[in-house]
């Protein structure tokens, strides 16, 4: 490798002493080739975008090179525009060759190293711009040495440092100049505040310091200074009123402090004014509604003081206005109602006092104090709403007081509303319904009472709602389904009662839930347990019983976030639940009679209830003793003599017969047990495992289709390892651990049945058929495309993060045990079923799901290594790899047999990977998806446990991989 590498060096080094040698001959004829040829040599350019520069063309004017402009006249170069190109490398001194280039774009890309002088020693060079890349170091103080010609240059977005070089300010034409997001420090040259000509100044987001000078006069044509997030400090020049042409002022997040400059006054084109984050004081004075041009003006973080200033109704055109983190007292001005376009309006952490301002609240013209009795006053009309276009309200951490009146559903344009922490009273109006935009409401800590209202439903764009720390009464409405978008849900601190609302599972986005310190009874809803993105759910000091949801977070939920409920049971508050088993649904097999159902706990005749005497109570009992033990020795004797002929088991179950209708005796009945609801077998029991309805078979059983009594489609797993599985109670019990295991991509358990000699377990059925159909029966119907395909690969990979979560192997990870569902969404079955059995011997991973082979780990080979998630982990690498190629895991040619990962990876150590994805997605596929995709399936494959990823990992590098943004952590992840 190295010897080539110095190959490819010395040929280029001679290719490029050939250029000179002729451009020695005819320089004006090739300079420009030359110059881009060995700039092209010094990068990398992994998209291929300068593929159509070629060093045998005659010229770069051709109009064939991509990025490159020319003057029509001279056919030279006056541009190179590489904006976003992926480049990478060094900038070389190539580009130093091209003398009439006028503008160099090279943003946005993956530059590294320093910059050389040489770059602005191109004499007519006007623009430069390297921002957005990785370039570093120091910029030398020569770079700017011949900068006659320049008129902007931009290094934003780097990882310079050091001081800014003092010759910039000899740069007497340059009109722009953005240093912006680097690591500048030191302070600023004076020769920069002397540059006349000076448009566009931006030094924010360094570590620059010190003052600016007085002096700043000189820059008449200023239209736009930033220098925001440094450390200057001092106070602001008066001088920056007689830059009267400038529009946009940002001084915020530094340590300026004093008064605001009178001079700043004349500044009447100014539309952005921001001294946010400093240590400004005082009042502000009333001059500041001057400045007629203003759109955002943000004062925020500071300590300012006194009234906000009358003269704010003055500026018509103010669309942003945040004076939050101050000390202002007293009530917003009347006059901003004449702020007619304000669309964001913060005054959150000061001291504002009085009742809410009617300019924004405007009362209701027919409304009655519900205290007094009195008709309201108004000062606007019911039709007029002074600030209708207002998206942001924030009046937080004030002395406001009053009720919020049912005007608000006026501001419909409203998207975030926050009144927390002040005195507010009254009810939460039912009108809040009529928020329709709003994501995000707070009234939190105040003195409100009442009930939520059940309009709240009406705020379907919700992701927020905090309504902690009032006098709220009533029950949650069930309303609150309707906020589909809903994230926080905050109703702690108040006195609401009653039971959480089922409809709290509806809302699938929830990620943070507090309903602590209230009244609230009864169980938690089942369906809790369902939501897939709960991070916290804090439901401590109520009166909640019984026990928690199982699934999801509330399998790790915190201790702390159930306590002070002394009725809520489970291993999370070391108490034992309450045994309260349910009357089993007993099917059986042999004896069918329309007089009974089966889901009453014991039979009636007709319709007559008889009241029967104690004493014929007992009669009849010792009656019946004496026939059921007559009975019984009978039925013994019978099956002594019918065993040798069929089992019971066989008589009972036969795939291919249906249910005999004769009696039949209580070893020949079965336990049917289903986790929710009591379905009816009736109408469909005969097929239950009915040979026609066979959908395939596998390492564990059978597995048949079936239709319930009530319409509904499942299937039936008949267990075929029935000598090894455990005794009926340890069977029921992992069963049942199974069933509580509830995630969108599994298949759900959603019973099972019970004979000594036969075991079945009842999953819902997932109608699209399994992965391996898909992707090796048939085709047309069948093709995955590659979105599908990704999204069965992150769908099984949050499957088993799921189920290592809860201490679950899968031990069974194959593609014939991957289903679709009619939404296209993976759903992995077959999961956990070696609990059934009483020890994980190698004759049962190895004998019963020899279905498995190619996908199973290599340690199952070994009788001293422990069987971990790791194997899960392997056999999902195998089923990626499967996915991708279309292949299965192990082929037999006429001479060879191919194991797929053997495979891949050799294709992939030679550089032709690609050839080995599915020749039905060719031209169909992202390739910078399907190739870390690969790489993934080839990590999750490693011959040591080790080194292979934990399934929570393979989640995040999957989204990773979807997200082009997280790329750097996707490579740092995949090594």
């Amino acid at each position: 490798m190295e010897v080539s590498s110095k190959m490819r060096v010395f040929f280029v080094c001679l290719f490029l002493l050939f250029l000179v040698t002729v451009t020695a001959v005819n320089p004006s004829l090739n300079d420009d080739v030359l110059g881009l040829i060995v700039f092209k040599a010094d990068i990398q350019d992994p998209k291929g975008k300068l593929a159509s520069w070629n060093e045998d063309d005659e010229s770069a004017c051709g109009g064939s090179w991509v990025g490159v402009k020319c003057n029509p006249r001279s056919n030279r170069v006056v541009e190179v525009n590489l904006n976003g190109f992926s480049l990478s490398g060094r900038i070389g001194r190539g580009l130093q060759r091209l003398q009439f280039l006028r503008r160099l774009y090279l943003a946005n890309n993956n530059l590294t190293g320093s910059i050389t002088p040489n770059i602005a020693t191109i004499d007519n060079l006007r623009v430069l711009d390297l921002s957005n890349n990785n370039l570093s170091g120091v910029v030398p103080d020569d770079f700017f040495w011949q900068c006659g010609s320049m008129r902007a240059v931009s290094l934003a977005g780097n990882m310079f440092s050091g001081n800014v070089p003092s010759i910039i300010g000899s740069c007497s034409a340059i009109a722009s100049i953005d240093l912006s997001v680097n690591q500048f420090s030191g302070s600023v040259p004076k020769e920069i505040w002397t540059l006349s000509g000076l448009r566009s100044l931006d030094l924010s987001d360094n570590l620059l310091e010190g003052e600016v000078p007085e002096g700043v006069e000189a820059l008449k044509n200023l239209r736009s200074i930033n220098l925001a997030r440094n450390s200057f400090s001092g106070k602001i020049p008066d001088g920056f009123g007689s830059c009267l042409l400038l529009r946009s002022i940002d001084f915020s997040d530094n340590s300026f402090s004093g008064n605001i400059p009178n001079g700043l006054k004349e500044l009447v084109l100014c539309g952005y004014f921001s001294l946010g984050g400093n240590a400004f004081s005082g009042d502000v004075p009333e001059w500041i509604g001057d400045m007629k041009g203003l759109q955002t003006l943000d004062l925020s973080r500071n300590r300012f003081s006194g009234l906000v200033p009358n003269s704010l109704g003055n500026l018509w055109s103010l669309k942003t206005l945040n004076l939050s983190g101050n000390g202002f007292t007293g009530n917003l001005p009347e006059s901003m109602a004449n702020c007619t376009n304000l669309l964001a309006l913060d005054v959150s952490q000061n001291s504002l006092s009085g009742d809410l301002p009617s300019w924004i609240f405007k009362s209701d013209l027919v409304g009655e104090n519900k205290k007094t009795g009195r008709v309201k006053s108004s000062l606007y009309s019911l039709n007029e709403v002074p600030v209708q276009s207002l998206q942001v309200l924030d009046l937080s951490h004030n002395a406001f007081s009053g009720e919020i009146t049912s005007a608000i559903s006026g501001l419909s344009s409203l998207q975030v509303l926050n009144l927390s922490y002040n005195s507010l009273t009254g009810y939460v109006p039912s009108s809040i319904g009529g928020l329709k935009t709003c994501s995000s409401l707070d009234l939190s800590n105040n003195k409100l009472n009442g009930s939520i209202p059940l309009e709240i439903g009406g705020a379907v764009s919700l992701k927020e709602l905090i309504l902690e720390n009032n006098f709220l009464i009533g029950k949650i409405p069930i309303s609150i389904g309707n906020c589909s978008s809903l994230t926080t849900l905050i109703l702690s601190k108040n006195k609401l009662s009653g039971s959480i609302p089922a409809a709290v599972a509806k809302l699938t986005n929830l990620k943070t839930v507090d309903i602590s310190f209230n009244n609230l009874t009864g169980n938690l809803p089942k369906q809790l347990g369902n939501l897939p993105n709960l991070l916290t759910f804090n439901l401590s000091h109520n009166n909640l019983e019984g026990e928690l949801p199982a699934g999801g977070f509330f399998n790790t939920i915190s201790p702390s976030s159930v306590s002070g409920n002394p009725f809520i049971c489970g291993s999370v508050v070391n108490k034992k639940c309450p045994v309260k088993l349910p009357k089993p649904i007993v099917l059986n097999p042999n004896f069918s009679s329309p007089d009974l159902d089966p889901s009453s706990p014991t039979p009636t005749l007709g319709r007559k209830r008889n009241i029967l005497s104690i004493s014929a109570l007992i009669a009849i009992g010792a009656a019946a003793f004496i026939v059921i033990g007559v009975i019984g020795i009978t039925v013994l004797n019978l099956r002594v003599r019918s065993t040798a002929s069929r089992s019971p088991a066989a008589l009972a179950f036969s795939a291919g017969d249906e249910f005999s209708r004769s009696p039949t005796t209580d070893a020949n009945s079965g336990k049917l047990v289903m986790f929710s609801g009591e379905p009816d077998f009736s109408s469909g029991a005969h097929a239950l495992l009915n040979k026609d309805c066979e959908l395939g078979r596998g390492g564990f059983g059978a597995v048949y289709q079936t239709v319930l009594g009530d319409g509904r489609s499942v299937a039936i797993k008949k267990l075929t390892v029935s000598s090894l599985v455990k005794s009926q109670e340890d069977f029921e019990r992992e069963v049942k651990k199974l069933g509580k295991v509830r995630h969108q991509n599994l298949v759900e358990l959603e019973g099972y049945y019970w004979t000594s000699s036969l075991q079945l377990l009842i999953y819902e059925f997932v109608s699209r058929g399994s992965l391996y159909k898909h992707l090796h029966e048939g085709s047309g119907e069948n093709f995955l495309s590659w979105n599908e395909r990704f999204n069965v690969i992150l769908g099984t990979a949050k499957a088993l993060s799921h189920l290592h979560h809860s201490n679950i192997i899968h031990y069974n990870i194959k593609s014939t045990n991957i289903l679709i569902d009619s939404y296209g969404e993976p759903k992995v079955g077959d999961y956990g079923l070696a609990r059934l059995l009483p020890m994980l011997d190698r004759y049962v991973l190895s004998s019963k799901i020899q279905s498995a082979l190619g996908y199973m780990a290599p340690e199952f080979a070994c009788k001293t290594v422990k069987i971990t998630e790791k194997c899960d982990v392997y056999g999902f690498g195998v089923l990626v790899l499967e996915i991708v190629t279309g292949k299965r895991p192990v082929e037999y040619m006429e001479d060879d047999v191919v194991v797929l990962c053997d495979m891949v990876r050799g294709a992939l150590d030679e550089g032709r990977v690609e050839e080995c994805i599915d020749e039905r997605l060719l031209g169909k596929f992202p390739v910078e998806e399907v190739i870390p995709v690969i790489k993934l399936g080839l990590v999750c494959t490693s011959q040591v446990p080790s080194n292979r990823p934990e399934m929570g990992e393979v989640v995040t590098i999957l989204e990773l991989i979807r997200c082009p943004s997280g790329s750097d952590g996707q490579e740092e992840l995949l090594g």
